[in-house]
């Protein structure tokens, strides 16, 4: 009893242990100095309150461990005499960080000792820009590994990276994803370097390294994060045009073929947005929204300037973009992507104001035969054509609210009046300017109208159509005109 009560008010601080991933194996520390009954158990758990290690009349207990911890844990012989209970983990990796608990119970099942230790596996993380020709993802060790050792890298979704095994590589085994784009350096299980090498990084993951011995016990395993960071272009809504930029000084082989990519819904899922291939862009690989907006500089091989111009980018063109160079027998011999980003404009009026102004200026010189059009997300808002209003083409709803400058092609002021805005105009407008062959610029705006509409009185001249509107919020009516004057209260 006596013994029981000292080592129940035995106070042992909490221990931190921090080791790089990639370590044989990692002590958690825990020691008394009291002397323990030999019938004293002892168990080691996760936070998850998952039994680690189990040590009982006198021997581990491997069939009460979860199976995560299996062949993984060792405790010293003859634990109790000296009270050393610690507990050695191997090969930990981050997926091992949580505190650790080692509970002694007396037979009877009594507490007589308690103690945790936390645990945190340090991942390395290595870093690069997009468009570099290659990373290496660093793994040293100076355990002395057999010949028939297998050395297996997979990334965050288990997929083979690349496997060694029977002194060579083993690409039939390597997801399609990575096939040709990844290399170990010779003689790796003598050197102990097990880096590699992995071409056209393009995304982040976390990347595991395990070596296995000929029985497939694992004798290693290590983790490596890997960030690439994507260069962001940021413009506003209406700019003529904006540069995804892409320099190289590798020598790139006159039939390279060039392929900027869009992810339009996941990278699963794409649109062509330029391709040059044959010494010549191939306007027909386009996908047509990209149609006669991009190009690309002249001697670009030569040069290594792979940059994209995109013509009148709006916020539908903000995706992330994609350029891949292919030799003639179609292996990647670059990628790089570049995250575009278009600002839109907003404007924001309180309900009740007589109008509001949704500005446009442009320095661009705009011929004499030029069209205006603005539209909200559906429907045509103004349109000037031929010098001047081209009122007939206008949604009804639109009727008698829009104004737009006079000489607005001389000044280059297209801003658009809008009248009596509500919140139902809570749009984003595009102003769309086209010449004779086509577009020339383009810009957005998102009108934001707060509060509830109508709490002003304002004369409208209605169209012939069916508006319902809401009064001081709380009722709803319709007014139903033929080109007559009507009062909104």
């Amino acid at each position: 009893m006596l013994l029981q009560l000292m080592l129940c008010f035995v106070v042992l601080s909490v221990r931190w242990v921090e080791v790089d991933s990639g370590v044989e194996s990692v002590q958690l520390i825990c020691k008394t100095t009291v002397c323990l009954p030999k019938d004293a158990k002892v168990e080691w758990k996760d936070k998850d309150d998952r039994k680690v290690h189990v040590y009982e009349n006198g021997s581990d207990q491997p069939e009460e461990q979860d199976d995560k911890y299996k062949n993984r844990t060792k405790m010293k012989r003859n634990l109790l005499e000296p009270g050393d209970l610690s507990l050695t983990l191997k090969y930990p990796t981050d997926g091992d960080n949580s505190t650790y608990t080692c509970t002694v119970y007396s037979r009877e099942g009594n507490v007589l000792m308690e103690k945790q230790v936390e645990l945190k596996v340090r991942v390395p993380q290595v870093e690069v820009d997009s468009g570099v020709e290659s990373v290496q993802l660093p793994f040293n060790t100076t355990l002395h590994l057999p010949e028939d050792a297998k050395v297996e890298w997979k990334n965050n979704d288990d997929d083979k990276v690349h496997v060694y095994e029977n002194g060579s590589d083993q690409p039939e085994e390597q997801h399609q994803v990575y096939r040709d784009q990844t290399k170990m350096n010779e003689d790796l299980l003598k050197t102990g370097d097990l880096s590699l090498t992995l071409k056209y990084p393009t995304d982040g993951d976390t990347f595991t390294c395990t070596v296995y011995s000929r029985e497939g016990n694992i004798l290693l395993k290590r983790k490596v994060e890997l960030k690439v960071r994507v260069p962001q272009v940021e413009v506003d809504s209406g700019v003529e045009s904006v540069q995804l930029p892409f320099n190289t000084t590798l020598h790139l082989p006159e039939d390279t073929k060039v392929e900027w990519k869009d992810n339009y819904i996941s990278s699963d899922y794409y649109r062509k947005v330029h391709v040059y291939e044959n010494g010549s862009d191939q306007p027909e690989e386009q996908h047509q929204v990209y149609r006669d907006r991009t190009k690309m500089n002249e001697d670009l091989l030569k040069t290594g300037d792979l940059s994209l111009t995109l013509k009148y980018p709006t916020d539908e063109d903000n995706r992330t973009y994609t350029c891949t160079v292919y030799s003639r027998e179609g292996n990647i011999l670059l990628k790089r992507k570049v995250e575009l980003k278009v600002r839109v404009p907003q404007v924001e009026v309180d309900s009740g104001v007589e109008s509001v102004q949704l500005p446009f200026n442009t320095t661009l010189h705009l011929p004499e035969d030029v069209k205006v059009e603005w539209k909200d997300n559906n429907a045509k808002v103004h349109v000037y054509k031929n010098g001047s209003d081209q009122l007939e083409e206008q949604h009804q709803v639109y009727r008698d609210r829009t104004k737009m400058n006079e000489d607005l092609l001389k000044t280059g002021d297209l801003s658009l009046t809008l009248k009596y805005p509500t919140d139902w105009d809570n749009w984003t407008y595009t102003c769309t300017v086209y010449s004779r062959e086509g577009n020339i610029v383009k810009k957005q705006v998102e009108l934001k109208v707060r509060g509830q509409c109508c709490r002003y009185r304002s004369k409208v001249r209605g169209h012939a159509g069916v508006y319902s509107l809401k009064v001081f919020s709380l009722n709803l009516f319709s007014v139903h005109s033929n080109n007559s004057n009507f009062l909104l209260f």
